[in-house]
């Protein structure tokens, strides 16, 4: 099959270390893999890991004045709105995507590829994609990762919310099947459309193949002089609410009593400085290594290095989230130590595959933590039966399954009609 990958969001830079970019990387890897052959059409190629397997056409992300201007009166707005950045920014991702349908269309035409199928990462003002199927008269499958509007609502702000509510309705209605990442997903779906008949939960899923191969880890070990101490690891965003302050706190209370525990932070983001503030404050130095930036190659083997994975996510009581890197780190036979809070609780099995915890109790997480810090082998058992647990959410499944739902009766139905 043909596929034609759309990726219209800026944000998402296709060659980037975001858990995004490492979705949009391995979903056609996996397609590849699987005998499809893939176009993905992205707004922001970006750097730092190799291309998927995959024709790349890279949709420029440019909007002239002109075209702001025109979109700035069908808004109703005056030009002089475009001082304000924000608004600005919103603006130009609805110029964008209203030239984004044409400009693929017009690659297709040029190169020759013909799809037998729309994939589209839904994007916040986004809409090309409804278009550009119909156009071509092809099912759309869209993933929905998040409730985009309101999570731009509620941590970035957002001027244009009626447009933006507006092309969310129409971006869900104008796909055939929806992919959601998570059951929170799933139900906001639903809500928007009155039903989730064409809305199908399928979590991120692992390259098993990369992070079961168990080596790397003896070296970074050695050149960051850990020896033989238990180590904790954290691999992901410092963003505040992935929790890496909240870790943080419980390590400082754990070293007091653990003196050789050290632990490893894999990763970047706004809170790495502050996190590095924090532990030269606390004298924690010798303790906590922060390598910053690594690439997503790369982290089996810094994850070989780590005795026990930690994904601290901090309470939250409209958790969507389908985390890559708790998948990554059990099939990387690393026990993990999270929350107990959204599709958390369904991948981890505790007590098992890793250990649960009321979600914000730090007290709790460091009694989860030194139970495994004391034993290391039922944290080698835990570790073996997270491998286990995670071989059934290859990116090979997950990819079968979402593309498999454009042979659903259903889909074939609409396509036709």
């Amino acid at each position: 099959m043909k596929i034609l990958y759309m990726n219209p969001d800026r944000g998402i830079p296709v060659l980037g270390d975001k858990g995004a970019s490492v979705h949009v990387r391995e979903f056609i890897t996996a397609a590849a893999e699987l005998g499809h052959e893939v176009l993905l059409a992205c707004a922001t190629l970006g750097s730092g890991n190799p291309p998927p397997p995959a024709r790349i056409a890279c949709i420029e992300y440019s909007v002239t004045d002109a075209e702001l201007h025109a979109a700035c009166i069908e808004l109703g707005l005056p030009v002089s709105a475009l001082s304000d950045l924000a608004l600005r920014r919103e603006i130009s991702r609805l110029a964008y995507d209203r030239t984004f349908a044409a400009r693929v269309l017009g690659h297709l035409g040029s190169s020759g590829f013909r799809p037998d199928l729309v994939y589209e990462r839904h994007a916040l003002l986004h809409r090309a994609g409804v278009r550009v199927a119909r156009r071509l008269g092809v099912p759309r499958l869209l993933e929905v990762n998040a409730p985009l509007v309101e999570e731009q609502r509620r941590f970035r702000g957002l001027r244009l919310e009626r447009e933006s509510r507006a092309a969310e309705v129409e971006s869900y209605r104008g796909a055939d099947a929806i992919v959601a990442v998570s059951a929170a997903v799933a139900e906001h779906v639903g809500d928007i459309l009155g039903s989730q008949q064409t809305v199908h939960v399928m979590p991120n899923g692992v390259d098993l193949a990369r992070f079961g191969k168990h080596q790397g880890g003896s070296v970074l070990r050695a050149q960051l002089g850990l020896g033989g101490s238990p180590v904790l690891g954290f691999v992901g965003s410092f963003k505040p609410w992935h929790g890496m302050m909240f870790l943080l706190e419980v390590f400082r209370a754990l070293v007091e009593i653990r003196p050789e525990l050290r632990l490893l932070a894999v990763g970047d983001g706004p809170e790495l400085e502050a996190i590095r503030s924090r532990v030269a404050e606390w004298g924690l130095q010798r303790q906590v290594s922060l390598p910053g930036r690594v690439p997503h190659a790369e982290i089996p083997a810094w994850l070989d290095a780590m005795d026990v994975s930690v994904a601290p996510y901090l309470p939250d009581p409209d958790f969507y989230f389908s985390p890559m890197k708790i998948v990554e780190s059990m099939a990387a036979g690393c026990p993990v130590v999270a929350p107990r809070i959204g599709q958390i609780a369904e991948l981890i099995e505790d007590q098992t595959s890793g250990r649960l915890y009321a979600p914000g109790d730090q007290v709790a997480c460091a009694l989860a933590l030194l139970e495994l810090i004391d034993a290391p082998e039922h944290r080698r058992q835990m570790g073996r039966a997270a491998e286990l647990a995670a071989a059934s959410h290859s990116w090979a499944n997950v990819v079968e399954q979402a593309l498999s739902l454009a042979h659903a009766p259903a889909v074939c139905r609409a396509v036709a009609q």
